[in-house]
């Protein structure tokens, strides 16, 4: 056989690969791949609705989960506060009382910090809610007094008088709140701040007494930001 037939050969054989090489990758790719995504966990009770969704070709069981209620809150200056946020809202909640000046202040300060972090972000929002039924404005407004600039920041401090909180807590939020049975002036409330994402479901709870848990927060918000954005992209978009 000549050398010339044998790199006519040659270039057939490299011309068939180039052209299907591709398109068995592709087949092979949609048949047998699928991309993977760091997700955050949803919390709380789940339960399948029975019907089936489909999403880039592929169909799966539809899941009901645990979802936050709506709640209306009053803030430092009598103002009306809706929690969790509007739905292009990343929202990061914790309980506080202002007669606490040790776990609550310290609570108030990771947030504020984290706030400060997140200031040019409208679509992460920090919420504050106070526990105690027999707070004020003016209560409030002394226990705000060393947080300087938290009105310019996405961030939230209200209170609820007609609402039980401890009800709230325990099954909408998933933590604890209660009277302190050695004081009913003071309350036993959890050391945790909570992410919810735009579509009321919790993501994620971090105790601020452990170290790296305030940092992991700050992480885990950055990947749900991705995470909306790569899920409803038209929605975040009319932000």
């Amino acid at each position: 056989m000549s050398n010339r037939t044998q790199g006519s050969k040659s270039k057939v054989i490299l011309l068939a690969l180039i052209l299907l090489v591709p398109g068995f990758l592709y087949i092979a790719v949609n048949r047998l791949g699928s991309n993977q995504y760091v997700s955050l966990p949803v919390f709380g009770e789940k339960k399948l609705s029975g019907e089936m969704k489909r999403n880039w070709g592929r169909e799966y069981p539809d899941t009901i989960f645990h979802t936050l209620a709506d709640l209306q809150l009053v803030n430092y200056n009598n103002a009306k506060i809706s929690f969790p946020g509007p739905d292009t809202t990343i929202s990061i909640v914790h309980l506080f009382f202002t007669k606490d000046s040790a776990f609550s202040k310290l609570m108030m300060e990771n947030v504020q910090a984290l706030a400060t972090r997140f200031q040019d972000n409208p679509r992460i929002g920090f919420y504050s809610i106070s526990v105690d039924p027999a707070e004020t404005d003016a209560s409030i407004q002394q226990f705000l007094k060393p947080f300087k600039g938290f009105e310019k920041l996405h961030w939230k401090i209200g209170y609820q008088p007609s609402a039980d909180i401890f009800d709230y807590a325990k099954h909408n939020l998933l933590i604890d709140a209660m009277v302190d049975p050695a004081d009913a002036a003071r309350f036993l409330i959890s050391n945790q701040l909570v992410l919810v994402d735009s579509r009321k479901r919790i993501r994620g709870f971090y105790d601020v007494s452990q170290k790296g848990e305030v940092d992991r927060l700050e992480d885990e918000v950055k990947l749900l930001v991705v995470e909306e954005i790569r899920n409803r992209p038209a929605k975040i978009e009319q932000q």
